[in-house]
């Protein structure tokens, strides 16, 4: 057994190894992990910019339609029609590479049996041939009468829209726009919050859409001879960045 001297060892060796245990373990509560940081402060603002600018390019969507007893007909008075606008469009000073075929179409025409009850009868064939033509703004008019007339009661106008050939420029301006919105949005946030604008970490940008196109539909007759009046307006080029600055 351990004499008096060898238990009052053993407890003062215990409560110093206690207090050592406290200690470290009050010294780990006080002092941060290394390598810790501090979350960054941060805002992100989204600006928007649009630039507007004259069209300069018109597309179109012109068809010839012809309905015949049989399909051969169909086929072939529609063909040769549309053939003939085609080179109508040429001798006008259209360049070909801007002329393109975008549908044909053939589809049975039915009538009404005579008969009650009787089942729908085949009474014809709708031919359809489309082409899309591309010109400069200034010879939108020209080009429109000439498909008319060279496609005379079978011509059907579906679509026209115009644009801008090289709208690089404006790209340019509205992107440039949109940065400076986001920018004095995130300014006025830093003032709001009492701290100041640091620099950019991350930038995203959102194009806007481009206009849709302007319907026509409608069947143009032969007898209009004058060119029908076209006006291109403006379209709007816009830009969404999203940015993120630091805040100090």
């Amino acid at each position: 057994m351990p004499t008096c001297r060898a238990q009052k060892l053993l407890r003062w060796s215990t409560t110093l190894a206690l207090a050592g245990l406290t200690a470290v373990a009050i010294a780990g509560c006080d002092s941060k992990p290394s390598g810790a940081v501090e979350a960054a402060r941060q805002v992100t603002v989204v600006g928007e910019g649009e630039v507007q600018g004259v069209p300069d390019t018109l597309t179109a969507e012109a068809g010839i339609e012809f309905v015949a007893g049989d399909v051969t007909s169909a086929m072939n008075q529609t063909g040769e029609r549309q053939q003939g606008v085609i080179d109508a469009l040429i001798d006008a000073g259209v360049d070909r590479k801007d002329i393109s075929t975008t549908q044909v179409s053939l589809q049975p025409q039915y009538g009404s049996s005579p008969e009650p009850g009787g089942s729908s009868n085949i009474t014809g064939y709708r031919a359809s041939n489309t082409i899309r033509v591309k010109v400069e703004r200034d010879s939108a008019s020209q080009v429109l009468a000439v498909i008319v007339r060279a496609g005379g009661d079978a011509t059907r106008i579906n679509t026209v829209s115009y644009s801008i050939e090289d709208d690089s420029q404006l790209v340019k301006g509205a992107r440039e726009r949109a940065f400076n919105d986001a920018k004095d949005r995130a300014e006025q946030y830093a003032n709001l919050s009492g701290l100041r604008l640091g620099k950019v970490i991350a930038i995203s940008e959102v194009a806007g859409a481009t206009p849709p196109p302007m319907p026509v539909g409608m069947p143009m007759p032969r007898a209009m001879a004058a060119a029908p009046p076209m006006e291109p307006g403006q379209q709007t080029v816009s830009f969404s960045v999203t940015a993120t600055w630091e805040l100090g």
